[in-house]
């Protein structure tokens, strides 16, 4: 009752009020449930306002957001944010398709994504509607990557990349990491793998040599399997502290910049995201690559004898390691 009086206008004369609620006390007493006072309070509201108050169209469009949360402990993400009517209206549309009983079920052998679920499939059907929301939402996601309409994204299709080691892939164990920063468990990138007419990309390495074995899928130009190499290699930024991942980032000419003559070779080449790129480009710092790894080197003064390297994407190196005869330091380089 209080929530019905604070949404009437100011305009609402004393009598209306007063008739207002002699009708829902009436109603109450009826026998209506909560559910159906609140809908017949918010009727009389319409009625008495039924142009209700203008719409803030800036409001709502400065209030939209999306926030996909950092990976917990477990790996699961929490997603918090405000939808437009209209984006809310497009994913309302295919979850209600993707989200019903017996769709997109992960629990199935082969998913019913398109057209109408079995029988069997409705039935055995265990997840809530929570889980089924979610299971839509991914469905739709691997749907808009199937459907290879979203162009690229700095020189790659828009596409899933995921690196790991040969060892991780036979032992069925381990973790491996996409070029967005996205940690999986092997079982999770089989089964992203394994989705029939998945379009994904992935880079097996062999722990002990770091020499690629094997570059799926990357039947693309030149640039297409160097950006490949270099999101498997980098993972994210290569600029110490820096913790852009790999789809935030440019192939930056490292030993020689392109405007001084510099090859557009992968032995030439490292990731950067664009405010680093420009340090290295117009504020003085200087890169270089030793041993397969990329090296910031800064102006004179900003000099503190700083890491060379970022351990961010590579934690198996350390600040204070030295060179250990394979190339890999993170001391700063002589």
């Amino acid at each position: 009752m209080d929530k019905f009086f604070t949404a009437l206008p100011g305009w609402v004369d004393e009598a209306t009020r007063t008739q207002c609620e002699h009708t829902l006390i009436t109603q109450a007493g009826a026998g209506q449930s909560p559910e159906e006072l609140s809908a017949a309070a918010a009727a009389l509201v319409f009625l008495l306002d039924q142009d209700g108050p203008e719409p803030d169209d800036a409001e709502k469009a400065r209030k939209r957001c999306f926030t996909l949360g950092k990976q917990g402990a477990d790996g699961m993400s929490k997603i918090s944010g405000y939808l437009t009517p209209e984006a809310r209206a497009l994913v309302e549309a295919g979850i209600d398709k993707l989200g019903a009983p017996g769709m997109a079920n992960p629990d199935d052998e082969h998913p019913c994504i398109s057209g109408t679920p079995s029988q069997a499939q409705i039935d055995g059907d265990r997840r809530s509607p929570a889980q089924r929301n979610h299971d839509a939402l991914a469905a739709l996601g691997q749907i808009a990557l199937q459907s290879q309409k979203l162009g690229e994204h700095n020189g790659l299709p828009v596409s899933v990349v995921v690196t790991t080691t040969l060892q991780d892939l036979q032992a069925g164990t381990g973790m491996a990491l996409t070029h967005t920063g996205t940690k999986l468990g092997i079982g999770e990138l089989v089964n992203l793998v394994a989705r029939a007419g998945a379009h994904h990309y992935l880079a097996v390495f062999d722990r002990h040599t770091n020499v690629p074995l094997y570059l799926g899928r990357a039947r693309r130009t030149a640039t297409a399997g160097q950006r490949l190499v270099l999101l498997a290699r980098d993972r994210g930024c290569t600029r110490p502290g820096c913790t852009a991942p790999a789809t935030r980032c440019q192939a930056h000419h490292a030993d020689t910049d392109w405007q001084h003559d510099g090859h557009t070779d992968i032995t030439n080449l490292a990731l950067a995201c664009g405010p680093d790129n420009r340090l290295a480009t117009d504020n003085g710092w200087t890169t270089t690559i030793t041993g397969g790894r990329a090296h910031w080197h800064p102006p004179p003064l900003l000099d503190t004898s700083q890491p060379r390297t970022n351990t961010y994407w590579h934690p198996q190196l350390h600040p204070d390691d030295e060179d250990s005869g394979d190339g890999e330091t993170n001391s700063p380089t002589s």
